[in-house]
């Protein structure tokens, strides 16, 4: 897995390639550095977008408040900010996620 975080002022921005209007809201993955995330929700209105954060925040065992949308609000590739939790506990919680992902 080679998802590329990075250290910001308020957290960690997290990389994501947004599938919207897919089949089940799931992480799928990592493509290109990002975390590969489908969501059931058309990408209008943000409503895509809040479906993104719902995922994470389930897949990643995080609270809402620790997650927000930082760039690419009507873009396939976004930046997610996420707060309150270490690198190396968000490395290891992408990774079990990823590892479910490709095991189903």
């Amino acid at each position: 897995m080679n998802i590329e975080l990075r250290e910001h002022g308020e957290g960690i921005l997290l990389p994501v390639r947004a599938q919207p209007g897919a089949r089940q809201n799931a992480v799928r993955g990592e493509h290109n550095g990002a975390l590969r995330v489908s969501v059931t929700q058309a990408a209008e209105k943000g409503k895509a977008n809040d479906a993104l954060a719902r995922v994470l925040c389930k897949e990643l065992n995080l609270r809402g408040s620790q997650v927000e949308l930082l760039t690419g609000a009507t873009a396939q590739h976004k930046q997610f900010l996420i707060r309150q939790i270490s690198l190396a506990e968000l490395n290891e919680r992408i990774a079990e996620a990823v590892a479910r992902a490709e095991g189903s």
